[in-house]
């Protein structure tokens, strides 16, 4: 039974990775850029929610709807200042200009709430699934974002495949120019894309503060860079090898813990990464591209 305990907080931690690496991967698949500045997104979404919570005493839903909507503007107009004049810049300053809203936000974030550790408040309770005789205890928290993350999952395949921002999305994908030359505004698709990135990333980071109930500005460090992880591992560019990567990238690193040592479980999930990544360069569910020179 134990195994099967870790299984499922395995899976609960992967599915806030996954929720997580969804915004990393939609970019990178239509804007063709890193946005290291996804992770602290994710962190103004977790202060919204907990000042919403605590301060305020708003219900929940409310405070994760004003949370989404906080980090859907700050992601669209990150966009439109810091990364749209650099459209037709080289990877490498996108690159650059990423991290510095990376610093930006944390800073940001300290000099608004400081840099003094909060407690989130709880959002579901201590309550758990029995099963096997009470052998097997499931809390309500980890169903609950195990059932997000699948949701999240389904309604976003949904909307890329099946309506026509959705298309266009894909259609900027495959080639912006030719997108362009079809009458698809690219500009907008992508703020779109961003906005969509970056609104699920608050949903991660309740999730991820009520599971482990700690909130500081630098929140979505390690989270983010595992998450990014996740998108590589999975496959970046493609959002089932996001919600893959999350879910085993989870598994991995809750496996490792419990069965090898806890300060060398992240070092166990970048080693399985690079070992993916030697095999299959393009991750589990990424696709080969070739070019035509």
């Amino acid at each position: 039974m134990a195994f099967l305990s870790y299984l499922i907080n395995g899976l609960s931690l992967g599915s806030v990775y996954a929720i997580i690496a969804l915004g990393y991967t939609m970019v990178y698949g239509i804007a063709k850029m890193l946005n290291f500045a996804h992770g602290d997104i994710m962190m103004v979404g977790a202060f919204v929610a907990f000042f919403a919570l605590n301060s305020f005493g708003l219900p929940v839903i409310v405070s994760v709807v004003l949370s989404m909507l906080a980090t859907t503007v700050l992601g669209v107009v990150i966009e439109r200042l810091a990364y749209k004049p650099l459209r037709q810049a080289t990877s490498l300053s996108v690159l650059i200009t990423a991290i510095g809203v990376s610093y930006f936000l944390q800073n940001g974030a300290q000099l608004l709430w400081s840099s003094s550790t909060k407690v989130f408040p709880s959002i579901i309770g201590n309550g758990s699934l029995k099963l096997f005789g009470g052998q097997l205890q499931i809390s309500y928290l980890t169903l609950v974002t195990i059932f997000v993350c699948v949701a999240v999952m389904v309604c976003l395949t949904l909307f890329i495949n099946k309506t026509k921002t959705g298309m266009a999305m894909r259609a900027c994908s495959e080639d912006k120019g030719a997108a362009t030359l079809m009458g698809i505004n690219v500009n907008s698709i992508i703020s779109i894309t961003f906005a969509i990135g970056s609104g699920i990333a608050a949903l991660a980071a309740v999730l991820l503060c009520a599971t482990y109930p700690t909130l500081s500005p630098t929140l979505g460090s390690m989270p983010g860079i595992k998450a990014f992880t996740a998108a590589v591992f999975g496959g970046i560019g493609s959002i089932p090898g996001a919600f893959l990567g999350g879910l085993l990238l989870g598994v991995i690193e809750i496996l490792s813990k419990a069965y090898v040592s806890t300060q060398l479980s992240d070092a166990i999930v970048f080693a399985v990464l690079i070992i993916v990544l030697l095999i299959k360069p393009t991750g589990l569910l990424g696709k080969k591209l070739s070019e035509k020179v």
